[in-house]
């Protein structure tokens, strides 16, 4: 299977899934959206297959979310905001053995809500985590809010989305998104290191965890289906807009004019 926003190989009995638009800083568009889900899709259901990688290409970023250059009212893909996000988040979820985020860098928008969505999290010690959401007129209004808020907790949750700071790998760390921080010299030995300790275990146990795991939040699918309908209606209005120009253009918004 050929891609072109993303590279997909086998090392051992993993694979690893990366977002190849580094000069995007590995925002994604439609057309990455679609290689992501295929790529995960066809990992998942690979019997040689015990852990699947989720990572971004070169050192400065993991993922930044929905590449704003191809926002117009909505984005350049299919589904109800002209993204797939809905069932890029579902194919990590039900993908049937554990996704690892290797955050190597920025993990910023939707980046932060792959972290999120992802089973583990290995960072590198220059990673950088945050929502960017409502500074561009955005928000993920389903795991990107509600799922987050269970791992790291109500009040911090609505502190990362509310106030859009930037947090360090130790700070991501410490609330409880990502499992461990190491120099990002060491992250691909790092992230190995945990694919073989996957590999050593029972598939079959480690698919029923995941899944009993998933049981509890996957009310969240519904409410994420029911936010995107409403994000889609938000993104028409001059408020959406102005936060999408103002990006473009290097300036601050002015959503209350």
């Amino acid at each position: 299977m050929k891609f072109e926003d993303i590279t997909y190989d086998v090392r051992a009995s993993s694979a690893w899934i990366s977002i190849n638009r580094p000069e995007k800083y590995n925002a994604f568009r439609g057309k990455t959206c679609e290689e992501l889900i295929q790529a995960i899709t066809l990992a998942s259901w690979d019997k040689s297959i015990a852990a699947i990688v989720l990572t971004g290409a070169g050192e400065k970023a993991f993922c930044t979310g929905g590449d704003q250059t191809a926002h117009d009212g909505g984005y350049d893909g299919r589904g109800i905001i002209g993204l797939p996000v809905e069932e890029l988040q579902t194919a990590i979820r039900d993908a049937p053995k554990p996704v690892i985020a290797r955050v190597n860098g920025y993990a910023i928008g939707g980046g932060n809500v792959l972290v999120t969505c992802c089973d583990l999290a290995i960072a590198a010690d220059t990673a950088i985590f945050g929502q960017v959401g409502p500074k561009v007129g955005s928000v993920d209004p389903g795991f990107g809010t509600a799922l987050l808020a269970r791992t790291v907790g109500e009040k911090k949750a609505r502190e990362i989305w509310m106030l859009c700071r930037r947090y360090s790998a130790q700070e991501a760390l410490d609330m409880g998104l990502i499992n461990t921080v190491v120099p990002i010299e060491n992250l691909d030995a790092e992230v190995e290191k945990w694919c073989l300790e996957i590999a050593a275990l029972s598939p079959t146990a480690i698919a029923i965890a995941k899944r009993s795991f998933n049981l509890d939040s996957e009310s969240i699918r519904g409410i994420s289906g029911m936010g995107m309908q409403a994000l889609s209606l938000f993104y028409e209005t001059e408020e959406s807009k102005e936060g999408v120009n103002a990006f473009l253009e290097k300036r601050k918004p002015n959503f209350r004019k």
